[in-house]
């Protein structure tokens, strides 16, 4: 995950960033790393989890559906031949690189990396002009195709909704009367939009295009849908005491790992008024507190750290359970997915 220590830090999708492995400590803690265990690292990125993992004499998987994330990696693997595997993958399909008798941990680190940030060609960067593009894996419908061809309900959905920007409405109708006599092309040809909309107080910490571009990019990508089926995935290819290790950096993201833990350890609160329930065994143990953030130090040596959550569970013996989409409460966008595909 992408982190800013100190001077020169900018907002979340801004401008440049150094790569420090967030909650690193509490992270490695959870998982318990040594000799002889293997761990899958779901979000490669810049390699930070799977050189500390290395470094405790774990053996790695790692994945990434980022070609470039795999490409830069290359260099870890050839320094830890025989103990780091990387594949070119999403996590969502993490189950299918386990092997036979599963893994000891699995850990996901969620969100852009600082890589993609910093390569204004990759669109994510308001801070750094460049194509408005997104795409994690360079493929698929991009920021552009729905900024210019989504109907503005859509957007305002998809604003409101995975950006939680109170404006979305009004952002929403701004850009269906622009992109009329000019479609939208670059990050900061957006991003000066949004702000003349919602032009930026003096007390404002973040940029006015911050929560878009994170709707758009958690749109693009499909990340709350890959994020919840890689939990199911990494339910599947847990052995019996396996760790299940995930940092999240925004309230969708962690109510959606707090909501999975709840329905896999029988934890799910119930209501008199309904029918009662069958219990059904727990695939998965509370690790430690229900959820772990930041020291004050680590939040002021690394800004991105602030906003960051760290919830795990230990595997129990329990047979995975089929995949229930229904526990997270997720709205129905595949509709707006197939826009301009």
């Amino acid at each position: 995950m992408a982190a800013n220590p100190g001077k020169g830090t900018t907002e979340p999708d801004g401008g440049p960033v150094r790569h420090i492995p967030v909650l690193l400590r509490q992270v490695l803690d959870a998982l318990d790393p040594r000799s002889g265990k293997l761990i899958l690292d779901g979000t490669f990125g810049a390699g930070g989890y799977t050189s500390a993992l290395l470094a405790a004499g774990a053996d790695v998987i790692a994945l990434d559906r980022d070609p470039t994330a795999i490409a830069a990696g290359q260099a870890l693997v050839d320094a830890n031949q025989d103990h780091l595997t990387l594949i070119h993958s999403q996590f969502s399909r993490l189950a299918d690189h386990a092997p036979q008798g599963g893994v000891d941990g699995v850990v996901l680190d969620i969100g852009v990396s600082s890589m993609q940030i910093d390569e204004a060609e990759r669109g994510f960067s308001f801070q750094r002009n460049g194509p408005l593009d997104m795409r994690m894996s360079a493929e698929g419908v991009s920021a552009a195709d729905v900024v210019n061809r989504a109907k503005v309900s859509d957007l305002t959905r998809i604003f409101g909704f995975l950006g939680e920007e109170r404006q979305a409405g009004r952002i929403a109708r701004a850009i269906e009367k622009r992109r009329a006599s000019q479609p939208f092309t670059t990050t900061r040809d957006l991003a000066n939009l949004i702000e003349s909309v919602n032009p930026r107080k003096a007390k404002d910490k973040i940029h006015p295009a911050t929560r878009v571009f994170q709707a758009l990019r958690v749109f693009v990508n499909d990340e709350l849908g890959e994020l919840a089926q890689a939990l199911f995935a990494a339910e599947r290819a847990l052995k019996p005491g396996g760790r299940l290790v995930v940092v999240t950096f925004h309230s969708l993201e962690d109510r959606i790992v707090k909501q999975f833990f709840a329905d896999r350890s029988g934890k799910v609160s119930g209501s008199r008024h309904l029918p009662m329930v069958e219990a059904k065994p727990a695939v998965f143990e509370t690790l430690g507190r229900s959820v772990v953030a930041a020291s004050d130090e680590e939040a002021e040596a690394n800004p991105r750290a602030r906003s960051a959550k760290l919830r795990a569970g230990i595997r129990t013996d329990a047979a995975p359970r089929p995949v229930d989409m229904s526990i997270f409460d997720l709205p129905d966008l595949a509709s707006i997915a197939k826009m301009g595909a």
